[in-house]
């Protein structure tokens, strides 16, 4: 997908996200998502802390996270999770549409990346729905898959093809697994989508 394509569809994304936030609840706000230890407010804060990234900041973060990248992005969206409002969020998106930015370390189909699967780990457990445009569900699965951090997706799914069902999409070797792009992002990024079938899916089990 070329650059520009790709943040079109992040612009895209964030708006949608941003109005749906919009409209939530104080409770809402509160409630666990599918990223343990996240509330749907610190979710929210993560994805459109993405334009908001500074080197010097982030250089910190690592140094108090003794280097843990993972630490580190779980506890700065706790930290921006109880430090912002949902209004205040919800007017960061505002704020930082059509932002260009990203941070050091990361191409343009990380955002996207970031703002496909983490609406999703909003909106299911508050028993909403947003549809993944297939094609920037495909372009965020070509990521994942070429490259080993932070998900392992190569070597978690060793000896599972992943075949698309709604676009021309495949990726590995050995039992296949098929269902639409973007349950086949969720489970690349470590997620347990419902809508996949396929003789690979005994398979999967065992390697949970």
């Amino acid at each position: 997908m070329q650059t520009e394509q790709s943040w079109r569809y992040v612009d895209a994304e964030r708006a949608a996200l941003a109005d749906l936030l919009s409209g939530l609840t104080e409770a809402q706000w509160s409630t666990p998502s599918v990223c343990p230890g996240w509330t749907v407010r610190d979710v929210a804060a993560h994805v459109i802390s993405s334009p908001q990234a500074r080197v010097l900041p982030v250089l910190g973060g690592m140094v108090r996270a003794r280097g843990d990248f993972n630490r580190f992005v779980f506890e700065a969206a706790r930290q921006a999770g109880a430090h912002y409002s949902g209004e205040e969020i919800v007017a960061q998106y505002r704020r930082f549409a059509g932002s260009r930015r990203h941070p050091i370390g990361t191409t343009p189909a990380d955002p996207l990346l970031d703002v496909l699967v983490h609406t999703q780990d909003i909106v299911v457990p508050l028993g909403l729905t947003h549809e993944m445009p297939v094609e920037a569900a495909a372009a965020a699965a070509d990521r994942v898959w070429s490259k080993s951090f932070p998900f392992k997706a190569r070597k978690r799914l060793t000896g599972l093809r992943l075949v698309a069902s709604d676009i021309d999409w495949s990726a590995g070797v050995g039992k296949e697994i098929r269902g639409p792009i973007a349950d086949l992002l969720l489970l690349l990024t470590g997620r347990k989508p419902s809508r996949l079938s396929g003789a690979g899916i005994e398979h999967l089990s065992e390697k949970s």
